[in-house]
């Protein structure tokens, strides 16, 4: 079963394929691929749950809301040719492309404000992370998913992609890096309760859940890094962050969560040791622009820490004899177990149709080792 091979890999068991699993595109990846021949009726797009028509293998995501609740009204401030200043539901003051303009979706937002500063705006806006409020999980989830999953055939995870807050990730959006760079060191009580507050939260999050059922995951959002290495420093993650990660991993795993898994795109290596020594379990997705070779990877940490990923975006823009030489030089890996590639994050639109159907068939060939 999709499952029995999810565990195999993750156990470094022998198995007869890897897992076939994706993250998705960019927005303006779709067009191109329409224009190029793609059914636009074929696809669902959300390829984490498993794109079917792709081979994808099928991951059930339990419904969990992590934001605000309330959130903040969606207020048009400004609104030029090309740009609009907006606030959006997490209180961020930014400006961006409108919907619709040619470089809609294919640029980074500018942020201007955003809505914690100090320990007085913190104490409201942590009021919007009410743990208990219903709205967090799906209606009448006991009723209707809990008798399935004890008999379920795939991996089943606590929470869809981000929603599951790491505490870095957690603290940005509120803060914004420049703001929380500074808080660590000028407001370091306000850091030590907001990422309290958050080991909390999810501990209590994810505890009528595994009351109810054995899940194979949870994935962690974090994204603490650049292209270069992380946005914090090992002493800082330590003194901050690695106390409430720890007692995050220990309740999950003694309720019946199998491995924890951080998000992180850039390169995290000064922080990886800590992490594995809070007990995570796998990192995805290995940037390779951020020099995240899994193979080298692998040699530096061993089989304790399972890698996802790693497959550079950019080898797939190249053509075929890109791919398979990139998709053959990761073979080591599946022969060994413990790493499923993927992507190293979504397919940008500077890969055409045809080089994405060539990638997914060298990539199963791969998963079967027969490259």
């Amino acid at each position: 079963t999709h499952l029995d091979r999810f565990l195999s890999v993750m156990e470094y068991r022998p198995v007869d394929r890897a897992p076939n699993w994706e993250a998705g595109v960019w927005g303006p990846t779709i067009p191109r691929w329409e224009a190029e021949g793609l059914d636009p009726h074929r696809l669902h797009w959300n390829w984490f749950a498993g794109e079917e028509a792709l081979g994808m293998d099928p991951r059930e995501f339990i419904h969990f809301n992590g934001g605000m609740i309330p959130g903040f009204e969606f207020v048009v401030i400004e609104e030029g040719e090309e740009t609009r200043i907006i606030r959006d539901s997490m209180g961020r003051v930014r400006r961006e492309f409108k919907p619709g303009t040619k470089n809609a979706g294919m640029a980074m937002d500018t942020y201007l404000r955003f809505p914690v500063r100090n320990m007085g705006d913190w104490e409201e806006v942590k009021k919007r992370f009410e743990v208990r409020d219903a709205r967090r999980y799906e209606p009448n989830w006991r009723r209707l998913r809990a008798e399935g999953w004890k008999s379920r055939t795939h991996p089943l995870i606590f929470g869809p992609n981000t929603a599951t807050k790491g505490f870095y990730w957690f603290a940005r959006e509120l803060m914004g890096t420049e703001g929380l760079s500074y808080a660590w060191y000028d407001q370091p009580q306000l850091m030590d309760d907001m990422l309290g507050f958050l080991a909390d939260f999810l501990i209590e999050a994810a505890r009528p859940v595994l009351e109810a059922t054995a899940i194979e995951y949870v994935c962690l959002a974090e994204d603490l890094s650049m292209k270069t290495g992380p946005l914090l420093s090992p002493a800082t993650y330590t003194r901050f962050i690695l106390p409430h990660l720890r007692r995050v991993v220990e309740f999950l795993k003694s309720h019946g969560t199998r491995y924890v898994i951080v998000d992180t795109d850039g390169n995290p290596e000064p922080l990886i040791p800590l992490m594995m020594d809070a007990g995570v379990d796998a990192l995805w997705p290995l940037e390779r622009a951020a020099d995240q070779d899994p193979l080298r990877l692998r040699r530096t940490y061993g089989k304790s820490l399972r890698l996802w990923g790693g497959v550079d975006k950019r080898e797939l823009a190249r053509g075929p004899e890109a791919i398979v030489a990139h998709l053959r030089s990761l073979r080591p890996l599946i022969e060994e177990g413990g790493f499923i590639p993927t992507v190293d994050h979504t397919v940008p639109p500077d890969v055409s149709w045809s080089n994405f159907q060539y990638y997914m068939e060298g990539k199963m060939k791969l998963l079967c080792g027969k490259l």
